[in-house]
């Protein structure tokens, strides 16, 4: 009984523990959340944001009038990692406002990073937005925090 109730109090403790406060990067395409205390910097127009420990950032680039054939985005995004895998590991489906969304998950060996990526393409519009995070850090809160602010991820036309 004792067991059950100390799993039960741990469990709402980690809850609360788990629900930080949220800061909101506004920009006139896209809007994205990150925790409070992490850094929003736009150097560009591609946008960092990350802890002030700096063990990862969620980047994100937008292009306009980029004339890149969907059937060359998959080929793209591997190519950003040097990637030896094949297209089929980049996942792609129809999202809402007409944009195809790609998914690739890729871990550097030689750097010891995770890389998550998300493309949102229509037409000639394009959105990129990665997670990068040490490998040793990629676990537990931070890969949950990252994964939080990484899917907040907001296109507004």
């Amino acid at each position: 009984m004792i067991k059950h109730s100390l799993f039960i109090i741990l469990l709402f403790l980690g809850h609360f523990l788990s629900a930080q406060k949220k800061q909101t990067y506004e920009n006139t395409n896209y809007s994205i959340n990150f925790p409070e205390g992490w850094m929003a910097m736009n150097e560009t127009d591609i946008v960092n944001i990350f802890p002030t420990n700096q063990i990862g950032a969620v980047t994100i680039s937008e292009y306009h009038d980029l004339d890149l054939p969907s059937t060359e985005i998959k080929k793209f995004i591997l190519a950003l990692y040097k990637s030896p895998d094949d297209e089929n590991k980049v996942k792609s489906t129809k999202s809402k406002k007409g944009y195809t969304e790609y998914f690739y998950e890729y871990f550097d060996e030689k750097e010891k990073l995770f890389w998550i990526t998300k493309v949102f393409q229509k037409e000639k519009e394009l959105y990129l937005i990665s997670i990068n995070c040490g490998e040793k850090y990629w676990n537990g809160n931070y890969m949950s925090l990252f994964n939080e602010t990484f899917n907040s991820f907001k296109i507004k036309k």
